[in-house]
């Protein structure tokens, strides 16, 4: 059997040789994003990472297994797969320890932006002491975290022992959410939430129909100064809309660990501006969360591979490819 990643490295440390070692018998491959079409040859199961996996791919393959090495799969046309008869499986945040080790980035960049992390280390750097920035606690601070699947339910279990108060908005509010939430509430009440918002911490799963789903109308809807953090997919912000937010004042500080473009332009003036801080979407990336994923991967690839239903699966082929 045969695994093909849709890149050439995970990160600067981890390797697909840890993955191999938990997949005995299979050749583990990749190929540089993009290409995947050009290296279909024998695959059984596809990984696309962050790769558009679109019906041309689907089509030139024989793959019968998509497995995502995480949660992500806004990038793959599971319409066509099911048509195709190709099982299409995530690893879920929870399982894999995605959602914790993004939750804990989340956490920080709010913190650097309340503390002016960055503004206290060039005083720092310049002796200016008297001039040594004013921080926000987030003591009594009302956060709003839009969406509480596994990401943002770790985000409100660690966000509540500094004493703020936690609202949480998802698509589906009768569902409810962690103890800790205050509230929790629908999409249409999103723009009340976000006038009563200290800080927004956006964890909302990407699918058709929420792209922009904090734009103009939303950031006007803020608290003059609040804070914004986003740690789920750069498409769910408009960028232009954050950007001028910034600019007039409407928005306090932002931290992004995912863009609309990735990677990041260097000279991008939303990745330049004074108060962002900017990471490349390293939230996920985490030794803790990759060993747990390569688990729940492999595990699922071995069931594959014994004829067994593969777990966390988001479609249901008639039959299988």
């Amino acid at each position: 059997m045969k695994v093909l990643f849709n890149r050439q490295r995970l990160g600067s440390e981890p390797t697909f040789d840890a993955i191999a070692a938990r997949l005995p018998g299979w050749e583990v491959a990749a190929c540089p994003a993009g290409e995947v079409a050009a290296h279909l040859d024998g695959v059984d199961v596809l990984c696309p990472l962050v790769g558009r996996i679109g019906a041309d791919v689907l089509k030139a393959g024989a793959f019968g297994l998509i497995q995502q090495f995480g949660v992500g799969l806004e990038g793959v046309d599971v319409t066509t797969a099911t048509e195709l008869g190709i099982q299409v499986a995530r690893v879920p945040g929870d399982v894999g320890g995605n959602a914790d080790s993004c939750a804990e980035l989340a956490v920080l960049l709010l913190l650097a932006l309340a503390r002016r992390l960055d503004e206290s280390r060039t005083a720092l750097a310049a002796r200016q002491v008297a001039e040594r920035p004013v921080g926000r606690s987030l003591v009594g601070a009302t956060v709003v975290i839009v969406g509480l699947g596994a990401i943002g339910s770790a985000v409100a279990r660690r966000l509540a022992p500094f004493g703020s108060r936690l609202l949480g908005v998802r698509a589906r509010p009768e569902l409810g959410g962690p103890a800790e939430l205050a509230l929790v509430a629908g999409p249409d009440q999103l723009p009340v939430l976000l006038g009563e918002a200290d800080a927004v911490i956006c964890c909302a799963m990407l699918h058709d129909g929420n792209e922009g789903l904090l734009g103009p109308a939303e950031f006007a809807a803020l608290k003059p100064g609040a804070l914004f953090v986003n740690v789920a997919r750069g498409r769910l912000v408009d960028e232009g809309a954050l950007l001028s937010a910034l600019e007039s004042g409407q928005v306090g500080g932002a931290g992004l660990d995912v863009l609309v473009n990735e990677p990041a332009d260097p000279d991008d003036p939303l990745v330049r501006h004074p108060r962002v801080i900017v990471t490349p979407h390293v939230g996920w990336l985490t030794g803790h969360m990759f060993s747990a994923t390569s688990d729940a991967f492999a595990a699922n690839l071995l069931r594959f591979e014994r004829g067994e239903r593969p777990l966390w699966t988001v479609n249901e082929p008639s039959f299988r490819r």
